[in-house]
């Protein structure tokens, strides 16, 4: 790939994410990407001997593997200069107070302790590539649920379920990012929810990039057994460099019969990152995925959460609102695939964009012959807030079967003068109604949060009506 292009970023000096760390103490692999970079990573991580193939291997497909032609130009991305391991100076800890100083006023000032002690049930924090804090509440605990980083898992007592589903969903030969991800992995969490516990309470990872020219890596693989109900919540964020960064995180998610897992995303990286992310889930007979995703920041993103319907009367859902500003080409969206009968999907997104910002929206439904009384429905609504933007509808469906019954509706607009005029009128100042008339347009996305994150998300939009993201 191309040399890292130097991006021309307009300051966010206001922007509460927009802070970072000196690199004290903390070790750095070399940038780009060979055999002996992933060898050593391997060693370093302690890997046992069959991921340690396991990454040879996806290295192998990496390189036979071409860039994507298809979406947003990503020649700007360099892998040479990216560093794939970026480790801070210390353990993971589990309690809050022997977090490092400086890591821990990152988190606090993102409100991750906050939000532990109000309203989750367990909390993993990520820092670059590593995880420096993991908990999970004792009474969700002696429920048997587990909830651990990613590493742990491939040593502990679930290590063999975590072999046996570790990219199985998403393979490393499904594209060139997906085979990077399987190279170089580092971080992240694993959930088990055992056969019929409700986990009451959300659990939440929140994912920090603080190096400057580095890639994320994480990987999240949640099992929720047959009849569990689970929501868990991601949340992201990255200072803004003037060098291209990197994340190409993996998220596999197993529903088991008549289980129901809730996966919200609140997502704010920097307008230099290269956001080439992959989520799947796989739902068995009578269960059901929930999306809902806050997609903000980055300057190029690559992401269509898929659901596999693959046991009879599975659903899934996925609510998405996206927020392209200047300098930033978004291209995301959702696939739903029907492979049983009587399966359903509900598609509903909302995209913004603004200063030349691009959106586009890409929807994906396959239903096969064998999901005959299947339901999809489709729905994407796009938002211009001036003449510079660029927002595109790309739908694709491919039905084998005549018995179902599949509705797309997409509608462009900008916000009307008339509304933005009569809010005025009652006091309120252009930009404030203007954002009003945004946030109201995000509302089916944030009435589906948690309160915490929908205050953040609303906040999200603030910031990008005024160009402080």
């Amino acid at each position: 790939m191309a040399k890292n292009e130097n991006l021309n970023l307009k300051s966010i000096a206001d922007s509460p994410y927009n802070f970072h760390n000196e690199e004290k103490g903390f070790y750095r692999n070399k940038s780009g990407l060979t055999e002996d970079i992933v060898r050593q990573l391997s060693e370093d991580k302690n890997d046992p001997e069959w991921m340690r193939e396991f990454r040879l291997n996806a290295l192998k497909i990496y390189n036979e593997l071409s860039v994507p032609d298809w979406g947003p130009d990503i020649s700007g991305l360099n892998i040479d200069e990216i560093a794939t391991y970026v480790r801070p100076n210390t353990k993971m800890q589990t309690k809050w107070e022997d977090v490092p100083e400086d890591i821990k006023d990152t988190f606090e000032k993102l409100g991750i302790p906050e939000a532990e002690r109000t309203s989750l049930a367990g909390v993993g924090a990520q820092y670059d590539s590593e995880l420096v804090y993991h908990n999970l509440q004792d009474e969700v605990a002696k429920s048997g649920v587990i909830y651990t980083d990613f590493e742990s898992s491939l040593r502990g007592e679930y290590a063999d379920m975590v072999k046996e589903y570790f990219m199985q969903l998403v393979k490393p030969k499904d594209h060139k990012f997906a085979a990077l991800h399987g190279a170089v992995w580092s971080g992240g969490s694993f959930v088990y929810v055992p056969k019929g516990v409700k986990v009451d309470v959300p659990l939440q990872s929140y994912f920090r990039l603080n190096a400057k020219g580095a890639g994320q890596f994480e990987h999240t693989l949640i099992i929720v057994d047959e009849g569990a109900d689970l929501h868990f919540i991601e949340g992201c964020s990255a200072p803004k460099y003037n060098v291209a960064n990197l994340h190409a995180g993996c998220v596999e998610l197993y529903v088991k019969k008549g289980a129901h897992l809730r996966y919200s995303t609140v997502e704010n990286w920097s307008k230099n990152m290269y956001n080439l992310n992959t989520k799947r889930a796989r739902v068995e007979e009578g269960g059901s995925i929930e999306w809902v995703s806050g997609s903000f920041g980055s300057h190029i993103s690559y992401l269509y959460p898929e659901s596999d319907l693959v046991g009879a009367n599975s659903r899934a859902e996925f609510t998405g609102v996206t927020f392209a500003g200047e300098g930033q080409n978004l291209d995301t969206g959702a696939k739903m695939v029907h492979l049983a009968p009587n399966t359903s999907s509900v598609i509903t997104t909302k995209s913004i964009s603004k200063s030349g910002g691009i959106s586009t929206y890409r929807s994906a439904i396959y239903i096969d012959k064998k999901a005959t009384g299947s339901k999809a429905s489709v729905s994407c609504e796009s938002l211009m807030l001036d003449n510079l933007s660029r927002s595109d509808t790309v739908p694709a469906m491919e039905i084998h079967t005549d018995d179902c019954d599949v509705g797309h509706e997409a509608k462009i607009g900008r916000i009307s003068n008339d509304a933005v005029f009569y809010l005025m009128s009652r006091g309120i100042s252009e930009e404030e109604a203007r954002t009003m008339i945004v946030n109201g347009f995000a509302n089916p996305v944030s009435k589906e949060l948690p309160l915490e994150y929908a205050v953040e998300m609303n906040n999200l939009i603030r910031l990008e009506m005024k160009g402080n993201l």
